[in-house]
This record gives structure tokens, sequence and C-alpha cells, in this order.
């Protein structure tokens, strides 16, 4: 059974950073793409970011590139989302996700990804 764990969220002025992690469990980490996408309360789950198993692909929503930063160490099982110069809108709940399929490049889509994590707040103030 695939486990996935986020931390790292919490509350943060606008133009501040964080960083959250997702810890994996259950199989191989190495060989999947991974994902991290929010929802903000009354809107539905969006795409933020994702890696190819590698870390040599990325893929970003428009509303974040050039701000976030996704990574992921291997030896670790673990996958990063550097986020920076935070706005108001970034609010929501980040989760990470893991598909049951092997994707060669990154996916955007919630569809393709069969694991959840619990979440993980992250709040922007003005």
């Amino acid at each position: 059974q695939v486990q996935l764990v986020e931390s790292g969220g919490g509350l943060v002025q606008a133009g501040g950073s964080l960083r959250l992690s997702c810890a994996a469990s259950g199989r191989t980490f190495s060989v999947y793409a991974m994902g991290w996408f929010r929802q903000a309360p009354g809107k539905e789950r969006e795409f933020v970011a994702a890696i190819s198993w590698s870390g040599g692909s990325t893929y970003y929503a428009d509303s974040v590139k050039g701000r976030f930063t996704i990574s992921r160490d291997n030896a670790k099982n673990t996958v990063y989302l550097q986020m920076n110069s935070l706005k108001p809108e970034d609010t929501a709940v980040y989760y990470c996700a893991a598909p049951d399929l092997y994707y060669s490049a990154p996916e955007g889509r919630a569809g393709s990804y069969d694991y959840w994590g619990q979440g993980t707040q992250v709040t922007v103030s003005s």
C-alpha cells in the first residue's frame, strides 16, 4: 500500500516562502512520476507541479511558473515543492500524489494519479 505524507505547510505573509515535503512509502519510489495539487475553499482541486521519475523533467501550472520549484530525492523517497513569492491566492490545501502506472513524463491530470496524501494547509496572508 502506497502512503504519502505531506509536511511543511503553515502561515506565511505574502512574498514569503515555504517548502513542502512529501514522504512516500510502500513501493519503489524512484520509478514513478510525482505531482503536487492544491484545493482552495469552494474550488476544485487543481494541478500545481509534476516531476518525472528521474527528476529530469518538470511541468508547472501557469499560475506558479517561475515561483514554485518541484524536486525529488529518490534516495530519501521524498518529493519537494519550494514555493517562493507566495501570494494570497496560493492559499489552499496542498496534496502530493503518485500514479499506479509508469509515466515517462510528468503528468498534469489529476486522473492520472491513484494515491494521495492527506494534504497540508498553506495560508498566505496579505
